[in-house]
C-alpha cells in the first residue's frame, strides 16, 4: 500500500509557509523586510505597500519564538477549522480579521503590530464552535473566552510587547464567525 502526503489544508499550509518565507528572508536581509510586514498607525494611505500591511502585518514576526509560538496554534486549529468552515471561508475570517485588527492599532491604538496572534485567538475561539447545533452555545466556548479573553484582558495593564488587544478581537472575530456561521449551517 503505497502511502502519499496530502497538502490536507490549503489555506492554513500556505499561511503557515508564507510566514515561514517571510521571517527567513527577513533574517537574510538583517532585518529590512520586516518593516513591510508590519502596520504602523502612521499609515501612508496613497502607499500601496503601505495600505497592504493592514493585512500582511500577519506574516511577520519578531522572534523564532513569536514566530513558532503562533504557526504551532495556526498548523494544531487551523486545519480543523478549514475542514469544518472550508477553505474559501476560512481565508475571508483570516482577511477579515486581520483587516480589523490592523484598522483598529492604526486608527484606536495608534501601535505598531507584527504577527499573527489575533489570527490565532480567531482560530481558539472558532474550534470551540466545531460540533454546535442550532441554539446552542458550548460550555466549552464559554470556558476558552473566559480564559484565553480573560488572561488577556489581566495582561494588557502589563508593559510589555504584546498587543493583547490585538489576541481580543481576534477572540472577538472568531467568536462572531462561530455564532454566524454555525447560525448559517442550520438555517
Amino acid at each position: 500500500m503505497a502511502v502519499r502526503i496530502k497538502w490536507n489544508a490549503p489555506v492554513t499550509l500556505t499561511f503557515a509557509l508564507l510566514c515561514t518565507t517571510v521571517f527567513i528572508a527577513d533574517r537574510f536581509m538583517a532585518g529590512h523586510l520586516m518593516p513591510l510586514f508590519t502596520v504602523y498607525p502612521d499609515i501612508h494611505w496613497s502607499n500601496p505597500f503601505s495600505v497592504a500591511s493592514l493585512i500582511s502585518y500577519t506574516m511577520g514576526h519578531a522572534s523564532v519564538e513569536h514566530l513558532l509560538g503562533n504557526l504551532t496554534f495556526v498548523l494544531l486549529l487551523g486545519p480543523i477549522v478549514e475542514e469544518k468552515y472550508g477553505s474559501s471561508n476560512l481565508l475571508y475570517m483570516m482577511l477579515l480579521t486581520a483587516l480589523v485588527t490592523g484598522l483598529l492599532c492604526v486608527f484606536v491604538l495608534n501601535i505598531a503590530l507584527l504577527g499573527a496572534s489575533g489570527i490565532v485567538f480567531m482560530l481558539i475561539l472558532l474550534v470551540s464552535f466545531t460540533n454546535v447545533k442550532s441554539g446552542e452555545i458550548p460550555v466549552s466556548f464559554i470556558l476558552v473566552a473566559i480564559l484565553f479573553i480573560g488572561k488577556e484582558l489581566l495582561h494588557s495593564v502589563e508593559a510589555n510587547q504584546i498587543a493583547e488587544s490585538a489576541h481580543i478581537v481576534g477572540g472577538i472575530c472568531g467568536s462572531i464567525f462561530g455564532f454566524n456561521f454555525n447560525t448559517r449551517a442550520t438555517s
